[in-house]
């Protein structure tokens, strides 16, 4: 019975090295994942980076760990787009100023707030950086829904600016963002 085992873990060790050298021969090992707009939490701290996509980077509330991996992927700011009156799970300003990075509350508190006023003056806030910034709320539901006006004002058609909201955490908010572009 020993035997058998052994066979049968012999057998999966050379299956499993077999398709990691075809992977290696594809360059799939090796080939760098694209940076995503969005990004969960939970995998930035699983990776150790962060990139960028064009500056930007959004995500639901960050932690400490998370926060810390921003500052050595070389981010310059954290804008936070929730309430003062929401709950972060840590002091998020002390922390994000601790790792020699900028606190910047931006809140968007209702649905209202979802505007192309407030969209540009996030803008004004992105670009006011040499460095990436990350964009949070709670979810990354409201920086998708004003990464998807910003976008407009940056001229892209209706349809092109919801998608990029939606490569940047834009969910429930997609109705909100269309009677914003339908106004404009």
């Amino acid at each position: 019975m020993l035997k058998s085992f052994r066979k049968k873990v012999a057998q999966f060790l050379a299956i499993v090295g077999l398709l990691l050298s075809v992977n290696v021969l594809a360059g799939e090992a090796d080939a760098p994942a694209s940076p995503s707009l969005h990004v969960d939490v939970a995998d930035v701290v699983a990776r150790g980076n962060v990139e960028s996509v064009d500056g930007v980077t959004s995500s639901g509330q960050p932690d400490q760990a998370v926060l810390e991996v921003f500052s050595d992927s070389g981010y310059a700011a954290i804008i936070d787009l929730r309430g003062a009156s929401e709950k972060r799970g840590i002091d998020e300003k002390a922390a994000v100023e601790n790792l020699g990075m900028d606190y910047v509350l931006f809140p968007i508190e209702s649905r209202a707030a979802i505007n192309f006023e407030n969209a540009a003056e996030l803008d004004k806030l992105i670009e006011s950086y040499d460095a990436p910034v990350l964009v949070h709320c709670g979810s990354g539901n409201r920086v998708g829904a004003m990464l998807a006006l910003r976008q407009s004002l940056k001229g892209a058609d209706d349809d092109a600016a919801l998608e990029y909201g939606k490569e940047g955490g834009l969910t429930g908010l997609e109705g909100v963002v269309r009677i914003r572009l339908d106004e404009n």
